[in-house]
């Protein structure tokens, strides 16, 4: 799905989950989504959830999400019909999106009017737009770049809060680098799916395409 509409508001997420797929049973415990217009956050829900199995040691360790944390949370059905209504139908960013995506589709898909989404990945744009970072990590890009953050990372909405002052730097970043007037959805789609020494090609092509 590619879209001409301004990425001017748009919902962030981060997933804390039991395991890396949900084709292979994991699940998630914590979902965040930040809502962004223009540069700045207006709003932000987060909430811990019930996944029905058990959190892996090392998961519990790496997140700090434990067994007894998620018992009496809310179930995963309840908290993801609220994040789809908040996120409001809004291109959604995630910082390694093909993750995200993964759980937000699989756990959103037996619901009523839940129309797919148009998903942006901060870790591919980041990649082509920051090449010299030591890495691509989100925590690394936050340091490297001097983002607004509370210093904790692999929760949620700190996570999610710390994509979002990513993504509002990537598209001043593009604005910059490439002059163009603003960053829509298919601009960027385009971008983050092509090679970094192709991305001149790659946003002249899209801005005559437009233009025509």
């Amino acid at each position: 799905m590619h879209t001409k509409d301004p990425v001017d508001h748009y919902a962030v997420i981060d997933f804390e989950t039991t395991g890396l797929s949900p084709a292979h049973g994991a699940r998630p415990t914590e979902i965040a989504v930040v809502l962004v217009r223009g540069d700045e956050i207006v709003d932000r829900f987060q909430s811990l959830m019930n996944p029905g199995v058990r959190i892996p040691y090392e998961i519990q360790a790496f997140t700090g999400i434990t067994d007894a944390m998620v018992r009496r949370a809310p179930p995963v059905r309840q908290v993801m019909d609220q994040a789809v209504r908040f996120a409001g139908g809004h291109p959604i960013v995630a910082h390694n999106a093909s993750f995200d995506r993964k759980f937000w589709e699989r756990e959103t898909a037996a619901m009523q009017g839940c129309e797919p989404s148009t998903f942006l990945c901060s870790l591919l744009l980041a990649r082509r737009m920051f090449p010299g970072a030591p890495n691509h990590k989100l925590a690394t890009l936050v340091r490297a770049l001097r983002l607004p953050s509370d210093g904790r990372f692999h929760r949620a909405l700190a996570d999610a809060e710390c994509t979002a002052h990513l993504f509002i730097r990537l598209q001043q970043e593009i604005v910059r680098v490439f002059g163009v007037a603003e960053c829509d959805c298919g601009l960027m789609q385009q971008m983050q799916a092509a090679s970094r020494h192709q991305l001149d090609k790659c946003v002249r092509k899209y801005v005559e395409g437009v233009a025509g």
